[in-house]
């Protein structure tokens, strides 16, 4: 099972940056990098075939493909964003996981826009 795993993988990350904060703490940053980075390697083929489904569906569907990938994308970039947002916590740099997640959420909003749009053009049409 994948889950089992990730879950060994985030414990001995874990483990492995609590001892490098006793003895080096400059250097507790980097089991969390590398941890983060084969976590996501495990998922690869989870959400690689998360986003094949969703291209079979909407091929399939009436709805338009351009807003699909605009979905694709923002869930991507929400993800994206959460995680460098915890790995700066995790460095004690909440300043900077701040604007990292302030710039997020303005590309998540600025991409949100055609699907806005489109949405209230329909609504306005629907109703008298």
């Amino acid at each position: 099972m994948d889950i089992l795993k990730i879950i060994g993988i985030g414990f001995i990350t874990l483990i492995l940056t609590i001892v490098l904060k006793e003895y080096k703490r400059e250097y507790a940053i980097y089991p969390i990098l590398i941890g983060g980075a084969i976590i996501i390697l495990f998922s690869m083929d989870t959400i690689s075939s998360i986003i094949s489904f969703i291209n079979e569906i909407s091929n399939k569907s009436e709805y338009n493909n351009k807003f699909i990938s605009l979905l694709l994308k923002i869930t991507g970039i929400s993800i994206l964003t959460e995680y460098a947002v915890s790995i700066c916590k995790d460095a004690g740099e909440s300043s900077i996981a701040n604007k990292i997640d302030f710039g997020g959420k303005i590309i998540v909003i600025s991409l949100s826009i055609p699907v806005i749009s489109t949405t209230l053009e329909t609504l306005t049409k629907l109703l008298p």
